[in-house]
């Protein structure tokens, strides 16, 4: 078991779809009546035609041009195309770029699985890898010729390369994940904060720390405040330590500050080693200004139809990711085990918790009250699954978006908690913040947009925390998924009475 059964086992799902996909719905299809001409004009060296509707760069189309010159040789061995290169970038063609990626994005999961928890077995590893890579969102895409897959790829690929502390390569991939979806350079950023957060937060001191802070879960309130005035005392800073060190020491203490002592140590690391870090994250300084050249000379961040897609304050979106993930991932969330743990996080800083809760609901109910949007697309296009979700659910009843923060401020702390668990609290924090930055402003409730952010929680918060229990339950429940959204694609399809052609349910 390893990255090659993961390979192999991803393409028995993979290549048999395709072949169905391409069977039942041979022409291009919603946004691929956008982009498969494009590619094609591509193919036909036409590099600098454009079409004004789309909004993303053209990144996803390099990378067909360099798969279908990979294929071309074969296909004239096999007959399937003539000499021209163009005619080999048929729908078929270029949707099957999407696979590659796929059983690549396996791949990389397993492999940044193993990284995260080199203590997992390979079995548990593939197991997990495999779930992850039948997420629906994903798992549906990878069939038709978006650009979702390929980002995801380059995404795992840069945060695989920065992990691995491999900087220039990780910012090469960040750079052509940008190429494919500029929001991308969010997730580059994160990225970049992480390895500054690594780069900042470790120490050989980090077995001694969990030590302690493990000591100090079994010991009374009084106990714990006695321990943190005598660690203060013998950890008292002097000029023989250096800031690493003696931020490290400081951030030791009980959790309720240790995001106040992460941002502490961080900052007065960065200072000391500002020369380093500049070098050392200096490929992502340069993709950085790079992108912000593309802005100035674009106008903007959106490079077609920038009339249906401009920057709203959409600070509802990040509610209904909250709850879309929560939902995907139940077993994980939806537990006795997950609730108990909860609660015992809320009960160790009960005054704290009790602000954070109401902070966390005021904030929800303001953010569905005046920073919920309905975009024209989603009240007009019946093809897509959130026109129903808005229509039956969250706008059903004028009360019913009030009545669903509760949940979203608990999905919310759930996703966090879990993630608390293995990373620390100021790397949280960036999470929430990269999360916040892609999807606020964003009109359109869109959940492909919510891959990137679900799979980094996916990563980070079950290496440690599930049961193969666990993860078979949830892989049934992305199995049922997608066996009935991919049903309704293929056999379920219906007519517009305005318009001609053959309309299909999608995501």
């Amino acid at each position: 078991m390893g990255k090659l059964a993961v390979a192999a086992i991803t393409s028995l799902w993979v290549i048999p779809m395709s072949i169905i996909v391409n069977h039942i719905v041979p022409r291009p299809y919603m946004d691929e009546i956008f982009h498969v001409p494009q590619a094609q004009q591509y193919c036909n060296w036409n590099l600098m035609s454009w079409d004004p509707m789309i909004t993303t760069p053209p990144g996803l189309y390099y990378l067909s041009l360099a798969h279908v010159a990979s294929l071309f040789p074969g296909m004239l061995l096999m007959g399937t195309t003539s000499d021209s290169f163009s005619e080999a970038c048929s729908t078929s063609v270029l949707r099957s770029t999407n696979p590659v990626f796929a059983v690549l994005c396996g791949v990389l999961v397993f492999e940044i699985i193993r990284f995260l928890g080199p203590n997992l077995s390979d079995r548990k590893a593939t197991l997990m890898a495999l779930v992850i890579s039948l997420y629906p969102l994903h798992w549906f895409f990878t069939f038709l010729y978006y650009t979702d897959v390929a980002s995801l790829t380059a995404f795992l690929a840069m945060y695989l390369a920065c992990l691995r502390k491999r900087y220039f390569l990780s910012a090469f991939f960040g750079a052509l994940a940008i190429l494919i979806r500029q929001t991308n350079v969010v997730w580059m950023l994160f990225v970049a904060c992480s390895g500054v957060l690594d780069f900042t937060l470790d120490s050989p001191r980090q077995i001694e720390k969990e030590k302690v802070d493990q000591h100090s879960h079994h010991q009374s309130k009084d106990g714990k405040e006695a321990t943190l005035r005598s660690s203060l005392r013998k950890r008292k800073p002097d000029s023989s330590l250096d800031p690493f060190d003696r931020a490290k020491s400081i951030s030791s203490t009980e959790d309720t500050s240790g995001l106040v002592y992460d941002v502490y140590a961080v900052i007065s690391t960065s200072w000391s080693f500002k020369w380093k870090l500049l070098v050392t994250f200096s490929p992502f300084i340069v993709v950085v200004i790079a992108f912000g050249v593309f802005i100035i000379w674009n106008g903007g961040i959106v490079l077609g139809a920038k009339e249906d897609h401009v920057v709203s304050p959409h600070f509802a979106q990040i509610m209904y990711f909250s709850l879309v993930s929560s939902l995907f991932t139940a077993p994980l969330h939806f537990s006795v085990v997950q609730l108990r743990n909860l609660l015992q996080e809320f009960s160790r800083n009960r005054p704290l918790s009790l602000v954070l809760t109401f902070v966390a609901l005021l904030a929800g109910l303001a953010s569905v009250h005046f920073f919920s949007l309905a975009h024209p697309y989603l009240l007009a296009d019946n093809r897509h699954y959130p026109f129903y979700l808005w229509r039956k659910i969250i706008n059903a009843h004028w009360l019913m978006k009030y009545m669903l923060v509760p949940v979203y401020v608990y999905s919310w702390f759930s996703i966090l908690t879990l993630l608390a668990k293995t990373r620390r609290k100021i790397w949280v924090l960036v999470y929430f913040l990269a999360t916040c930055a892609v999807l606020v402003p964003t009109p359109l409730i869109e959940f492909r947009y919510y891959t990137i952010p679900f799979y980094i929680f996916m990563l980070h918060s079950s290496v440690r925390n599930s049961s193969c229990a666990t993860w078979l339950l949830t892989g049934t429940i992305f199995v049922c998924i997608n066996v009935f959204t991919m049903g309704m694609f293929l056999f379920r399809p219906f007519k517009w009475s305005h318009e001609d052609g053959v309309q299909r349910f999608i995501w």
